[in-house]
């Protein structure tokens, strides 16, 4: 099978020239355009989430051999959950090369959050069935640079943080109410706002109401902690 331009230059991006480029193909289809002479790329995404795990524990263990699990266990998670996994796909331009069907490109498929961190987790274990872990272990540190060096050791997402921010001087868990939402269905903007019992608020934006949670926490924290 041969790739089209477009898939060898994301190969490219990547960091990885595919022996097996029928792995690729699987990796970057999504369940929406799937058939039965089609597989999608769900069995791959189990399997690159288990790949992604190790290389990324491996790293950080090399990288601050004095840290215990409680310092590594939040930079771990920082690495390796969705919202980073959808930027680091979409550094490499993966959502150009994302095969969807006909209603998922309507509605915006492409800009996704967990559509592109599912295809990332995929990629990676084509890579590593394609070429083993030692390809894959360096297309990751590849793609992840510098996030590993510069992660924070109080990476936890900023919605458990504040919780346990909250929970630390007895006050209820904080409240996320949806202020406004704008744009057409395919790209919508969601404006949402983090509120504590003890009266402090904080607001953020973004293409997820998920997204937008995180992120008007992390700007309640900030103005709480001054950091």
């Amino acid at each position: 099978m041969k790739l089209a331009a477009e898939l060898k230059d994301f190969g490219d991006r990547i960091g990885h020239r595919f022996g097996n480029p029928g792995l690729l193909v699987e990796a970057l289809t999504h369940s929406s355009l799937a058939s039965p002479t089609r597989r999608d790329n769900q069995r791959l995404e189990f399997l690159g989430d288990r790949v992604l795990g190790l290389v990324m524990a491996e790293a950080l263990l090399g990288a601050d051999p004095d840290a215990d699990e409680g310092t590594l266990a939040p930079r771990f998670n920082a690495l390796v959950r969705k919202e980073t996994l959808a930027d680091v796909a979409r550094q490499a331009d993966l959502g150009a090369v994302l095969k969807l069907g006909r209603s998922e490109m309507q509605s915006g498929g492409r800009r996704k959050d967990a559509l592109l961190a599912d295809a990332m987790e995929a990629v990676i274990a084509a890579v590593y069935l394609d070429g083993g872990f030692v390809a894959a272990k360096q297309v990751v540190l590849g793609l992840w640079g510098e996030r590993i060096t510069s992660v924070k050791s109080d990476a936890r997402d900023p919605k458990t943080t504040l919780q346990e921010w909250a929970q630390a001087r007895k006050q209820p868990p904080p409240d996320y109410v949806v202020v406004a939402r704008s744009g057409p269905d395919h790209a919508p903007v969601f404006r949402i706002e983090a509120r504590l019992s003890s009266g402090q608020t904080a607001v953020a934006e973004a293409s997820s109401k998920r997204g937008a949670e995180q992120a008007a926490a992390k700007a309640l924290l900030t103005s709480l902690t001054g950091g």
